[in-house]
């Protein structure tokens, strides 16, 4: 199936898509501060940009697109037909940027918790988790 869209009209549409305030990052931030937390938003000082810093517990948060961050899920594995090249190139770099971000924030003594679109279908669950994470013993 050929692209509906003219170039420019793509280009428009794909500068429209946030990289911060997501609707999966505010559904995680409702959350957590529901449950008590306080936290701090994007921590520009801290390699990556986490989404939520605790930075007297030094951890963090990432919430990541499935489709973006290439999860394992089944959003995160289909590949776009259209400008396959170019669509897995930027997937692999975001990726491999992920990796390096989350091994820079560990070596420097920092805990990162990455957590997923398609996990907050189950919030309760999610929750447990944050919780566990946030209250989890200095190793």
């Amino acid at each position: 199936m050929t692209d509906s869209l003219t170039p420019e009209h793509r280009s428009w549409n794909m500068s429209r898509i946030r990289g911060k305030n997501t609707k999966p990052e505010l559904t995680v931030r409702r959350m957590i501060h529901g449950a008590g937390y306080r936290y701090r938003l994007h921590g520009k000082n801290l390699p990556g940009k986490p989404d939520l810093v605790f930075a007297g517990r030094r951890k963090v948060i990432f919430v990541h697109g499935c489709f973006w961050h290439s999860h394992t899920c089944r959003v995160g594995e289909r590949a776009p037909k259209q400008n396959a090249e170019f669509w897995s190139a930027k997937r692999l770099r975001t990726f491999e940027r992920d990796a390096s971000q989350i091994e820079q924030l560990r070596a420097s003594g920092w805990e990162p918790l990455v957590i997923w679109e398609c996990e907050l279908k189950d919030q309760p669950g999610l929750l447990n988790r944050v919780n566990d994470f946030l209250t989890m013993a200095e190793k």
